[in-house]
């Protein structure tokens, strides 16, 4: 018989089952309210949320500054607004015994200034904040100053082990649980770090032990350890539920309350989800944050590996094996390639890719007409979404870029993301999902594309199914 015991997160015992936190728009108000009221750890995503206008429709997020950094301060506003307008329909739907967390990440454009002000004007609407995508030193400092618990996810024993050495140590009290999130099994961005091979995933038990052990070490044996990556039904996570090596253990899910009623994607979306196969989603690393990240593979991700397929070294000036010389843009000005090179970039002209774009790595990728304009334009429109952009070489420093070249073999990840989250085709979106997605279509739970409320689904993970 499967036994879940409650487990005290953010002030109150509630199931340890916690939703992910998602991404732009995917997790809102509604889908963690409904979470919270059902027992668990609601998390809606505090990344550039939707807020509603006096016609209570979606104020969609145009922008109309002229310089990059005009439009990333418009991007600032636009998040506090929709974070604290999800943090009140959360509330309103969780009550106030139920626990809200925000998720954020690190490395989002704002991160700092977002956080402040979210805290400051939610008045208590939020208990705890979850923070991954880098190393966020500073989230305890500022979760402290308004009173929130503090949640950050990681993926090995080392990353903890700084972020507690540098920061958190001064804020334990505040320290309401460590995500661990496995970094071969996460949807959306994942924490692998340069040591570790994305072709050679690592058991998560051995690793969570680590954790726990330096977790331990500094006193904190009875903060929870939140899994997530991975987590489907909890009776295959036996080893880690009442194991002294892991002590205190939370699960959170992202994948599954996709598919819920409450989940704010579009129906095309969940109807795609139950449609996936084993080794539909793809860890890549075409994401202009520089982490490897996981997808559906769709024609978005197929373009994007075409792209970095059609790309060639090249030199300036005649050295070596490139002694070829080719014309590069309108002007046709020379750089030299390899023979063997030079051969592949004339076909790939022949076949309309004809537009030669220069890389940060001294390379050339081929791309049609139209798909050129498209990344420059999205180059040109950069509302500096991250605190580093390498499609667009946005930094959020006083220059208000990385002074590198723009890297064409990305792409504009807030467009996408804002796109697919309100009803643009998912076919030509990158789709974020978790390496289990493919769940949906075989667990009988979902049987005929039967949709549960978030309430039935939280029912059904705590029986262990």
């Amino acid at each position: 018989m499967f036994s879940l015991e409650p487990l005290l997160i953010s002030g109150r015992e509630v199931l340890p089952i916690v939703e992910g936190g998602k991404g732009v728009s995917v997790s809102n108000g509604e889908s963690s309210g409904a979470w919270a009221a059902a027992g668990g750890v609601g998390t809606f995503s505090g990344v550039n949320a939707d807020h509603l206008g006096a016609d209570g429709q979606v104020v969609r997020q145009v922008y109309r500054g002229k310089t990059r950094r005009e439009r990333h301060d418009e991007l600032i506003a636009y998040a506090v607004k929709g974070a604290l307008h999800q943090a009140r329909v959360a509330r309103d739907m969780a009550g106030p015994n139920g626990r809200i967390h925000m998720n954020i990440l690190w490395e989002m454009g704002g991160a700092e200034p977002i956080l402040e002000a979210v805290l400051e004007k939610s008045q208590g609407l939020i208990h705890g904040v979850t923070c991954g995508a880098g190393m966020p030193y500073k989230i305890a400092e500022i979760c402290a100053k308004y009173g929130a618990y503090y949640y950050p996810i990681i993926s090995s024993a080392r990353a903890f082990r700084a972020l507690w050495k540098r920061a958190y140590h001064k804020f334990s009290d505040l320290l309401g649980g460590v995500v661990y999130e496995d970094p071969w099994l996460a949807g959306g961005h994942n924490g692998l770090s340069n040591a570790e091979d994305p072709r050679k995933p690592e058991a998560p038990l051995p690793r969570v032990v680590e954790l726990r052990k330096q977790m331990n070490e500094f006193g904190l044996t009875r903060t929870p350890i939140f899994m997530a990556g991975g987590v489907w039904r909890l009776d295959e996570w036996k080893d880690f539920i009442g194991n002294p090596d892991v002590g205190p253990v939370a699960f959170q899910f992202g994948t599954r309350p996709l598919l819920t009623k409450e989940s704010p994607i579009s129906d095309a979306w969940k109807q795609r989800l139950l449609t996936l196969k084993s080794g539909d989603v793809l860890l890549h690393r075409f994401s202009p944050t520089g982490f490897y990240s996981s997808a559906v593979r769709n024609p978005f991700l197929n373009e994007l590996e075409a792209r970095s397929a059609r790309q060639v070294a090249y030199q300036m000036h005649p050295v070596g094996e490139h002694d070829q010389p080719f014309p590069v843009g309108a002007r046709g000005r020379l750089v030299y390639l390899a023979p063997h090179d030079k051969e592949h970039a004339e076909a790939w002209v022949r076949e309309g890719f004809t537009e030669a774009l220069r890389t940060p790595d001294s390379t050339l990728i081929f791309v049609a007409p139209d798909k050129a304009e498209e990344i420059h334009r999205d180059q040109v429109n950069c509302m500096g979404c991250l605190s580093a952009c390498a499609f667009s070489n946005w930094q959020q420093n006083e220059e208000g870029t990385t002074g590198k070249k723009a890297d064409p073999r990305s792409f504009c990840i807030q467009k996408t993301l804002q796109d697919i989250s309100h009803g643009a085709d998912v076919e030509a979106q990158l789709m974020f999902a978790g390496h289990n997605a493919y769940r949906f279509g075989s667990d009988p739970f979902y049987r005929n594309g039967f949709i549960p409320t978030v309430k039935q689904l939280v029912e059904r993970i705590a029986t262990g199914a």
